[in-house]
């Protein structure tokens, strides 16, 4: 077990493609630490250069106390769990667990009771002697995390491994990887680009995009106060509605006027946003935080819209709203809100819970330095 750190590390490849900018990142010993972002963000690059299956163009990485930037991956005190299982498949499941072991001349006995104590630890004791083509995908799934298990490795780094499964069985496998971490108690890092997979798994979550760091911090910060609109915008399902407006004062506190001029009182007094007064801002509102009833004692803080698309879903209705200055957003409301197609509404914003960003794509909160 063994922390693992990296400093100012970048890759930069052949061609001049830059695919990780400076990444400094400080995953603790025996964290389940989740490196999560879309396609092409640099995260599974990451992965690899910490599993030394990329060179890095700059910086420094080390496992533990050892600086690994010329150590060979082998060498390296890691196991590596693929997308794609990367069994061998004319061994066994036994034969499988066993290889690495076998490679680095474990006795027999030892390699028999690390093989067993897998087998039995994820529930693959009865398969021990068929072939990955006689296993769903699930029980490859675990085969490939007991031949990673056996090793019993300083820290293990997880590609993607659960993309392949199904709906369902991504669910309980990913309930059975968390109680898997608990037991084992090794340093995880795990690369993803489903989100649930993020905020269920990780102690941590790094957020990456164009090949930089966004936010690290526990996954309910990252939920509640995302440091910008990127962050924001990629966790959550619905994601985060976003209103284009400007920051006026109302009475004393700070408003935002969206375009179509409904205007939401933020809770801040104005002189807390002077520096963005008049200023082209946006309003990001997560689609839970709004409600076609007003808050206890709300007047403000409305937004005029027709209800567009309803999809039922059980626990509650996504409702897909469009502003009278053609806004469209959405609303997750309670599963019995008497609503219906073209009905004219005023959804109302919960404040507390609403932030505010600069301009652009990755735009700063402003609210979280305020609150």
């Amino acid at each position: 077990m063994a922390k693992v750190f990296l400093k100012d590390v970048k890759k930069i490849y052949d061609n001049g493609f830059v695919a990780v900018k400076d990444v400094n990142l400080d995953i603790i010993d025996k964290e389940f630490m989740v490196i999560v972002g879309p396609s092409g963000c640099g995260k599974t690059t990451t992965l690899r250069m910490i599993a030394g299956l990329e060179e890095i163009t700059n910086g420094t990485i080390a496992i533990g106390d050892r600086v690994v930037n010329d150590v060979p991956p082998k060498d390296r005190d890691i196991a590596m769990v693929f997308q794609n299982y990367a069994l061998y498949p004319h061994m066994t499941v036994f034969q499988n667990l066993a290889f690495s072991l076998k490679l680095r001349k474990y006795p027999k006995a030892e390699i028999k009771k690390r093989v067993a104590e897998a087998a039995e630890m994820l529930d693959i004791s009865n398969q021990l002697d068929k072939k990955p083509k006689a296993l769903s995908g699930g029980q490859r799934q675990r085969v490939a995390l007991g031949r990673a298990i056996v090793r019993n490795p300083a820290a293990f780094l997880f590609d993607e491994p659960l993309s392949n499964l199904d709906a369902k069985l991504r669910v309980t496998t990913r309930a059975e990887l968390k109680a898997l971490h608990r037991r084992l108690n090794t340093t995880s890092i795990y690369v993803t680009h489903d989100q649930a997979e993020a905020m269920t798994l990780g102690d941590r979550i790094c957020v990456m995009y164009n090949g930089e760091i966004q936010q690290v911090a526990p996954p309910m910060e990252v939920y509640d106060k995302p440091v910008n609109r990127f962050v924001a915008g990629f966790l959550g399902t619905p994601p985060m509605n976003f209103f284009n407006g400007r920051i006026r004062v109302k009475d004393g506190k700070a408003a935002f006027v969206l375009n179509d001029g409904d205007t939401i009182v933020l809770k801040s007094a104005s002189d807390k946003f002077k520096s963005y007064i008049d200023k082209e801002m946006v309003l990001g509102v997560r689609p839970e935080h709004l409600t076609v009833e007003p808050l206890s004692g709300q007047t403000d803080n409305g937004i005029k819209s027709k209800v567009n698309i309803i999809e039922p879903l059980g626990d509650r209705k996504d409702v897909y709203l469009i502003s009278t200055s053609g806004q469209k957003f959405i609303a997750n409301l309670d599963p019995h809100t008497d609503i219906d197609v073209d009905h004219q509404v005023t959804m109302y914003v919960d404040i507390s819970k609403a932030h505010v960003f600069e301009p652009g794509e990755t735009g700063r909160n402003v609210m979280a330095s305020i609150r």
